[in-house]
C-alpha cells in the first residue's frame, strides 16, 4: 500500500474512485509551508491545483492508502505533474509521509473551471476539512464553462 495527499479534485470520493478503483480514506491532513495555487496549465486550457512553497501557509487534504498499481492508474490522469514525497501532519499530529502531485506545466492564468472547483469544495466538505479552509477554496475565482468536465479522465487532484 502506497499514502496518497490528494489536495485538488482527487479530494472528492466519486472522482478519486472512478479513477483508481480502490482509495481507502486514511484521514484529512495538512501540509505545512505550501499553498494552494491553481498555477498547472491543464490540457483544456484552464487551471488546475497544484502545490507551491510559502513559508507559514498550509495546505489541507486527504491522505488515501491505495495499491502501487492503482497510484501508477492514477499517473495516467495526472499529465504535466511529477509525483513527489511530501510530510504530511493527520488530524491529532501524527506525521505521514505520502506522494502526491507537483505540476511541471505551469500556466499565466491561474483559473480553474467553475466545475473543477466544485470538485475540490465537494470533496473539501466530504472529509470535513476546517471552515477557513473551505472559505479559501471557495474563494478561488473562475470560469464558467460549457462543457461539466467532471469526467474522471480530465486533470487531478
Amino acid at each position: 500500500m502506497i499514502h496518497y495527499f490528494a489536495y485538488g479534485s482527487n479530494m472528492d470520493p466519486d472522482r478519486m474512485n472512478a479513477r483508481v478503483g480502490t482509495a481507502r480514506v486514511v484521514g484529512r491532513g495538512v501540509l505545512l509551508d505550501m499553498r494552494l495555487s491553481c498555477n498547472k496549465r491543464g490540457r483544456d486550457g484552464s487551471g488546475k491545483a497544484n502545490i507551491v512553497v510559502a513559508a507559514g501557509e498550509e495546505v489541507w487534504g486527504v491522505a488515501y492508502a491505495l495499491p502501487s498499481a492503482n497510484l501508477a492508474r492514477l499517473d495516467e490522469f495526472e499529465q504535466g505533474y511529477r509525483r513527489a514525497d511530501v510530510e504530511i501532519a493527520l488530524d491529532g499530529g501524527s506525521p505521514l509521509t505520502a506522494q502526491t502531485y507537483v505540476a511541471e506545466t505551469l500556466t499565466d492564468d491561474p483559473t480553474p473551471f467553475d466545475w473543477y472547483k466544485e470538485l475540490m469544495l465537494r470533496g473539501a466538505r466530504v472529509h470535513g476539512l476546517p471552515d477557513a479552509y473551505l472559505e479559501q477554496l471557495a474563494a478561488i475565482p473562475v470560469r464558467r464553462s460549457q462543457h461539466r468536465g467532471a469526467s474522471t479522465r480530465s486533470e487531478p487532484r
